[in-house]
């Protein structure tokens, strides 16, 4: 696999993605993924058991491996699904993160911010400030605009951007220009056109696999984070980065 710069680590440009994690096959999927390579892992508190799963399948963690969480979103038994707005929430999540995966400083933190919102601003300084206490490493954006990145990079470095995937996504070629890895999220889902599953036939492989390898050819600071509960799955998606799509592929794939 080709690999980028997130933070301070090299990482191979698939990772792993925790929100589909099956309890009764976590630990297997996710110790087999670092035999195969991966080393980012994608997480959140809200996933319910996921931090639980990667600290019981993973810890102590391997040095070469990142994990990666996200706050803004949260839940509760009093409020149900919730955005934090303060910076007593935001602290509160990030502890809870710290507390559940067993680690003194995180990786790296998204903040994820709801759909159609505003300015980032307040909450993106809250995360700068835990950043510079120690708490956290490197600091990221999730489902946001240019203008919200823009406004993150002006308070602390922004290492990536966690967006939902779509292939004419402007972040995409600001983030690389930039050095900052674009790690999309759904971008493997959804039924399989026929130019899809035409290339698939061609290569022998799923046509899930294809929509990966064609995800990462579409700029090399693309980071993929798809999720799996089955080790073939796992294996199936890994091997996707080493699929070669000529330049015809990838046209009819994007017609």
């Amino acid at each position: 696999m080709t690999t980028w710069k997130l933070g301070d680590h090299t990482v191979n440009r698939i990772g792993f993605g925790a929100m589909r994690l099956d309890p009764a096959t976590a630990v297997a999927v996710l110790r087999r993924a670092v035999e195969l390579g991966v080393d980012h892992f994608d997480t959140a508190q809200f996933y319910g058991a996921a931090n639980e799963l990667l600290r019981e399948a993973l810890s102590p963690y391997p040095s070469e491996v990142l994990i990666a969480t996200k706050v803004g979103p949260g839940t509760s038994l009093e409020r149900g699904f919730y955005y934090a707005t303060n910076a007593a929430e935001l602290r509160a999540q990030v502890e809870d993160n710290l507390r559940v995966l067993g680690v003194d400083v995180l990786d790296l933190v998204n903040l994820r911010v709801p759909d159609d919102s505003g300015s980032l601003a307040d909450q993106f300084a809250v995360l700068a400030g835990m950043r510079d206490e120690g708490l956290i490493r490197h600091l990221g954006v999730s489902n946001v605009r240019v203008e919200q990145l823009q406004e993150a990079v002006g308070i602390a470095p922004v290492v990536c951007v966690q967006n939902s995937y779509s292939v004419d996504d402007p972040l995409i070629d600001l983030c690389a220009a930039q050095g900052i890895a674009y790690v999309p999220f759904s971008s493997i889902v959804g039924p399989s056109s026929a130019a899809v599953q035409a290339v698939a036939d061609a290569h022998g492989v799923s046509p899930q696999q294809v929509r990966l390898a064609a995800t990462l050819r579409r700029s090399p600071n693309i980071l993929a984070i798809p999720g799996t509960g089955k080790i073939p799955h796992l294996e199936q998606n890994v091997a996707a980065g080493a699929i070669q799509l000529t330049p015809e592929e990838l046209a009819t794939l994007t017609d």
